[in-house]
């Protein structure tokens, strides 16, 4: 996770703060256009401009706060999802690197080895055909050359199908990705509101006040 966690900080970091400033900017428009309208409103009906205006003007700061949030809101998504665009392009580019690659692929047929308690109850072992040339070594090494077969649906890892429930088991980088996505949010989600984005608390706090 820490792994993932830099590459938060370093690919993700000026995307934020784009979506951030953006977001701010639409606050700040929303909220000079409904003083615009309530001084409009003012101007028309002098009789009724105070408390008609102040209503206005009421509305169109909630109206503005909402909104706000909403954009915080996307700006959350639109970061989580570019830093887990990148983090996957990043695994792409390592499955594509043999000498980086076929240690991590062997660690993973490894762990699913472990996890079944021993190659003996591994019935086959299903690998993409691009990743074949780097898992022969460790296929032989834990008696699975024999086993070994290709399928084009994996990807950046191994799947094997255990002998004991006639189930399988996949286990890949991808998979880790997926499965690290709630936390990599999270992580997001504490640098947009840590990032110079103290206002949003306050926002929150005057929109309770209305």
């Amino acid at each position: 996770m820490a792994n993932l966690s830099a590459l938060l900080e370093r690919e993700a970091g000026a995307e934020i703060e784009s979506i951030l400033s953006e977001a701010r900017e639409r606050a700040s428009e929303i909220k000079s256009q409904a003083e615009e309208e309530a001084e409009s409103i003012r101007a028309q009906k002098e009789r009724t401009a105070s408390s008609q205006s102040e209503a206005i003007k009421v509305r169109g700061r909630s109206s503005a706060q909402l909104e706000a949030s909403s954009m915080r809101l996307k700006a959350q998504h639109r970061a989580v999802e570019s830093v887990f665009d990148q983090v996957e392009q990043d695994l792409r580019d390592l499955t594509q690197d043999g000498k980086r690659y076929k240690p991590v692929l062997t660690s993973l047929l490894e762990e699913v080895v472990e996890s079944l308690g021993g190659s003996d109850n591994i019935s086959k072992l299903y690998i993409n055909p691009d990743d074949k040339k780097h898992i022969n070594d460790a296929a032989k090494k834990h008696g699975l050359a024999d086993k070994l077969e290709t399928d084009e649906t994996v990807e950046g890892g191994v799947k094997v199908r255990s002998t004991k429930a006639s189930a399988t088991v996949e286990n890949s980088l991808f998979d880790r990705l997926e499965a690290a996505k709630d936390d990599l949010a999270s992580e997001v989600s504490k640098v947009l509101f840590s990032d110079g984005n103290n206002g949003s608390s306050d926002s929150s706090s005057d929109a309770e006040g209305q």
